[in-house]
């Protein structure tokens, strides 16, 4: 059980106290009138959080950088002291907030290991049960009677994530430190967390800007900006709105006046395209477009496309109307719009640009522009954690099978 009640934490930036007498005389005088004195050397990483975590939870954190989503963890790990207000954990807590911390670098990751149960609160015949396991899972046989100041920080991560996670604590609390870890480990990370949290019945607070790991591990979320709470429920709910508030959702373009090169744009001009309604596009979800245009003269065979290539110009996808729907004859002066939609978005999470054209016959070009603006492609409630990051920039789901040969 977790109870966060109106914790605020402040820090003091540069000179610590007044730096005149004036000023203190100032301060003095102020403080007695009861007239807040401006301190400008003063930064709350936090302002008025509460909320409460029920046991057997798993809550992720979200926010961008500076949100005070590590200043919280802190706190709740007993690593600093609220400013004002609470927090209240009910049992014993583990943590695992960056790298560098929880172990003495003098010593060998067998005598870390018991050190790290003997915080806890566990006897060596309690931590000796877990030991071989928690050496397997770190896949540091070979090094665990190395002092771990000679372990790279991919060794020391994967110790540390495995004594936390393994020796039995009511609370793990995670940063998101696995990013230093390799693609497997991490993997193996995530479902170890939810073992914990599933089989175990622990409580799990993990703070991620992989929303996806987030979307796929935790029930509930909670969104951190500016050192205050603005938002708390389920994970989707808070998630889509984060990535509103965030303007990650792409915005209508009004493409008119855009300049064209040669003769693009003289007879039929594309005016405005409008990505997924303005809606979040998230990988494995539906996704729709659509395009306005203005016809100038009377258009023979005319077609739409749409390509996304990545940021390097490489074209991995084209989405063309006449592939489906038969060509469209259009009148000087009609104006309209045409739509697409697709079932799903495979290509894979991340940033990509637009090309956008249209064209009579098979060669004869109306308009084009090409990485006429940027699109985002955000982990989606399908998409497994983008800490495991495939090659490529598809990914295509397929029914797999086995035979004996």
């Amino acid at each position: 059980m977790i109870e966060v009640s109106n914790l605020s934490k402040r820090y003091r930036l540069g000179s610590i106290g007044a730096t005149s007498l004036r000023e203190e005389f100032t301060r003095t005088w102020n403080r007695l009138r009861g007239v807040p004195y401006p301190d400008k050397t003063e930064f709350w990483a936090l302002r008025d959080v509460s909320f409460s975590v029920q046991p057997g939870a798993v809550v992720g954190i979200i926010g961008r950088n500076g949100a005070g989503k590590s200043t919280l963890l802190k706190i709740l790990s007993r690593i600093t002291e609220p400013t004002i207000g609470s927090a209240r954990l009910r049992g014993r807590v583990a943590s695992l907030l960056e790298v560098g911390t929880g172990f003495h670098p003098e010593l060998t990751g067998r005598e870390n290991i018991y050190l790290n149960g003997a915080i806890l609160g566990m006897s060596r015949a309690e931590v000796r049960r877990k030991f071989d396991e928690i050496v397997a899972f770190a896949e540091v046989e070979r090094f665990i009677d190395t002092p771990v100041k000679r372990y790279s920080s991919g060794m020391y991560v994967r110790l540390a994530f495995a004594v936390a996670a393994h020796l039995e604590p009511e609370i793990l609390i995670i940063d998101e430190v696995l990013a230093v870890g390799d693609a497997a480990f991490q993997k193996k990370c995530l479902g170890r967390m939810h073992t914990v949290a599933e089989q175990h019945g622990r409580t799990v607070l993990f703070v991620s800007h992989n929303l996806g790991a987030v979307r796929s591990l935790c029930t509930n979320c909670l969104w951190l900006e500016s050192g205050t709470l603005r938002q708390q429920g389920p994970t989707d709910a808070v998630v889509n709105d984060y990535y509103k508030a965030g303007s990650l959702a792409p915005a209508s373009l009004n493409i008119a006046l855009e300049p064209r090169l040669g003769h693009h744009g003289e007879q039929l001009r594309i005016t405005a395209l409008t990505l997924n309604r303005n809606q979040p596009i998230l990988h494995g979800e539906p996704f729709s477009f659509a395009i306005d245009f203005e016809a100038r003269s009377a258009c023979e065979e005319v077609s739409f496309g749409l390509g996304l290539a990545n940021l390097d110009g490489t074209r991995l996808m084209s989405m063309d109307s006449d592939l489906t729907t038969p060509r469209f004859t259009l009148k000087a002066g009609q104006r309209g719009r045409v739509e697409c939609t697709l079932d799903r978005l495979l290509i894979q999470p991340g940033l990509y640009l637009v090309d956008l054209g249209a064209r009579s016959g098979d060669f004869n070009g109306l308009d084009y522009l090409s990485g006429i603006m940027r699109l985002e492609v955000l982990p989606g409630p399908s998409t497994p954690s983008t800490l495991i990051r495939d090659s490529g920039h598809v990914r295509y789901p397929g029914g797999w099978s086995i035979a004996s040969a």
